[in-house]
């Protein structure tokens, strides 16, 4: 059975593929990643690969990789011998999977050196210096990285909500200052 993707399916499937380097894979394994949250059913590695125009080698290389950062699973059809694979998720489950695994992948390694490069004996004032400028990057991080886990832990809806506050959280942060300080803070 070869599939025929539509000119909607192929161009968001292409879109993505560009846009999985952004996210921490290659071009055709986030090309396999649109095919499988974008079609309606369980689909196979052979009709990956003939939709898509690639080896079966690197459609099997591909759903590997989505497979290790747990954004798709295998899905058993009955009566059928072929693997098949559907989403681990939905949207939102995807999305937390991919920051969850960029910031085991860079922001932990990053935060590791730079508590070791913290906690060095600085040889010489520049050096000190230096370690000074590290532990902002690092607080930096770490704030970052705990607000962002806070934001995943709200789910979808409350999330949403927050997102269409925009504008507004900046405005109310502001008040409340003016409130607790008296002051008509600026930026």
């Amino acid at each position: 059975m070869h599939m025929t993707m539509s000119p909607l399916l192929t161009s968001a499937v292409m879109h993505f593929g560009e846009m999985g380097s952004r996210w921490g894979f290659n071009r055709t394994v986030g090309q396999i990643l649109a095919l499988i949250v974008l079609h309606d059913e369980p689909i196979s590695a052979q009709e990956i690969a003939d939709a898509l125009n690639i080896s079966r080698g690197n459609t099997s290389m591909g759903l590997k990789e989505l497979q290790s950062w747990r954004l798709i699973k295998q899905h058993l059809v009955p009566g059928e011998r072929k693997e098949f694979f559907i989403p681990a998720g939905d949207i939102w489950v995807l999305a937390n999977r991919v920051f969850e695994e960029r910031r085991k992948r860079e922001i932990d390694p990053t935060m590791s050196l730079l508590r070791d490069l913290i906690l060095d004996n600085p040889a010489n004032q520049s050096d000190a210096n230096a370690q000074s400028k590290l532990t902002e990057i690092h607080d930096l991080l770490e704030s970052v990285t705990e607000w962002s886990q806070e934001l995943q832990g709200l789910g979808p809806e409350k999330l949403n909500k927050l997102m269409k506050l925009g504008a507004g959280v900046g405005r109310m942060l502001e008040f409340k200052d003016k409130l607790i300080t008296g002051k008509n803070t600026v930026n």
